[in-house]
């Protein structure tokens, strides 16, 4: 089965995206990096390497410095699909990211989206 295109999309494509949504809701792209770093353990400046290197979804997941064990605490729906139940791990961690852009931008604090309750 082939891989799905989202693996081969450069992560800096989406990254604007993200930032849209979520400064359309009032939030900031200081939460989004922070979101980030909280997940993948890129710093600011490795997250902007990746950015301006293209680095696309498969190895900005691959390459991460430190994917945060506490994602596992990430629940619920997105695009229709529940991420607890996503089997492929590449494709687990873009819903992770995608669920934590989505509370972001449905107005939770960071504390509830960073799992720090």
């Amino acid at each position: 089965m082939p891989k799905h295109r989202i693996y081969t999309t450069s992560f800096a494509s989406v990254y604007p995206l993200y930032v849209a949504k979520a400064e359309k809701k009032g939030r900031s792209k200081a939460e989004v990096d922070q979101i980030i770093s909280w997940l993948t353990g890129y710093g600011q400046k490795e997250l902007q390497i990746q950015l301006e290197k293209q680095t696309d979804f498969e190895a900005f997941f691959a390459e991460a410095p430190a994917i945060n064990p506490s994602r596992a605490l990430i629940k619920g729906v997105v695009c229709g699909v529940r991420v607890e139940d996503v089997k492929e791990p590449t494709m687990r961690e873009i819903r992770y990211l995608d669920k934590l852009i989505d509370e972001l931008a449905r107005g939770k604090t960071m504390d509830q989206i960073l799992r720090r309750k």
